[in-house]
């Protein structure tokens, strides 16, 4: 049994965690939302009651101190819900404006800002990357935009070995970041192998910033961020206060809860960086759904799975993966895992359903897990 401490009026007094867990899991913060977002929640209570009994039985399996969900319909809210705790050492519940590390979901808010820059003419997906970074070297082949988005730039990812996707390191700027891989060979010619980069995303990141002119963080603060009002959306930076943060957890070999390993994730900005919201989320495939912020062709692109040279597909487009489930419905993801986080985005294009999740310990769930509980909600078509 692993226990923490609580205040319990004029004294402390020790208590299991699975039973203050057991206390949030089934409370959920539709008070903090309009309710207007909850419109269809009615029609949709049964996949709901469904939906919180497997999100429990989740947290429970993997311990996971708290989880936040948000699922639309048709551009509407249906279920925006908390689960347990945002702060173990202080029993603070999570609600809908706690922060959590989205990993490299990060990459799709980068994906978005390619394809805004894009729409504007601004860049083409032929383009070399040292066209718009001085300060990446040439290499023996040239690494296009559009290699780079499809992971297929032959840009490794972390050296695990070497502690890099536990850095402790700050970086002042998307530039000094690049040090870190600028220098070293590609992996393959561009174009003819598949290997996830998270550094090939850092690069794009440069792109942004140097086609844009203005500091990654900056420009998509302006214009990606505020224009979709992602207010609860910002990248993690140790040395600020950020309201709204969660604690990050992880379990040790005796199945304890701890506080997860310090990292600085100035390495990733734009690849692995950033903290968001359920609801943030949702509200950002939304956009894209309704071709409110970029248009129809725009989102197609990002959307289009990649090709290699030899002409097989890739299942990953740019900042976002496309499957089929086995009733053949198309759906677009992507996951995140990062220390002390992980969170996930499904969008199922047709059916206009959404489902965003988001929390505070990197826990083992996919897609598979999350398409059992999308479908709850679709049975209602």
């Amino acid at each position: 049994m692993w226990y923490f401490t609580v205040t319990n009026g004029m004294h402390m007094k020790a208590k299991p965690i699975l039973f203050i867990l057991a206390c949030f899991c089934g409370v959920y913060c539709s008070a903090q939302l309009p309710v207007n977002h909850f419109v269809k929640a009615k029609q949709y209570a049964t996949s709901i009651n469904l939906a919180k009994d497997s999100i429990v039985q989740l947290m429970q399996r993997e311990k996971i101190p708290g989880l936040s969900i948000c699922i639309s319909k048709d551009f509407k809210t249906v279920w925006s819900a908390g689960f347990g705790f945002a702060d173990l050492e202080n029993t603070v519940p999570v609600n809908s404006k706690s922060m959590f590390r989205i990993g490299s979901l990060s990459k799709a808010l980068t994906a978005i800002a390619i394809g805004k820059l894009l729409q504007e003419h601004k860049l083409s997906l032929n383009d070399p990357v040292t066209k718009y970074v001085s300060y990446f070297p040439a290499k023996n082949y040239t690494v296009t935009i559009e290699q780079l988005a499809h992971h297929t730039a032959g840009i490794r990812d972390y050296d695990y070995r070497n502690g890099e996707y536990t850095s402790r390191t700050h970086y002042n700027s998307v530039e000094e970041s690049i040090g870190i891989f600028k220098n070293d060979s590609l992996l393959s010619e561009p174009g003819t192998k598949y290997k996830y980069s998270t550094y090939g995303y850092v690069l794009l990141s440069a792109v942004v910033e140097n086609v844009a002119r203005k500091n990654y963080v900056n420009y998509m603060n302006d214009e990606i961020l505020k224009p979709l009002q992602m207010l609860h959306t910002t990248i993690d930076e140790t040395d600020s206060i950020i309201k709204g943060r969660v604690g990050f957890y992880d379990v040790n070999k005796n199945g304890n809860i701890i506080n997860a390993y310090y990292v600085d994730n100035s390495n990733k900005w734009g690849a692995g960086g950033y903290l968001s919201t359920p609801e943030d989320i949702a509200k950002l495939a939304n956009a894209l759904l309704q071709k409110q912020f970029l248009n129809d062709e725009t989102v197609a692109t990002l959307w289009k799975p990649g090709k290699l040279k030899d002409g097989n597909l890739l299942s990953y487009g740019i900042g976002f993966r496309i499957n089929e489930t086995s009733d053949h419905r198309t759906y677009i993801h992507h996951g995140g895992s990062s220390i002390g986080g992980r969170a996930f985005l499904i969008i199922y294009p047709k059916e206009k359903l959404v489902l965003a999740v988001c929390c505070n310990r990197l826990a083992s769930f996919d897609e598979m897990f999350l398409n059992k509980i999308c479908e709850l909600f679709l049975k209602n078509d």
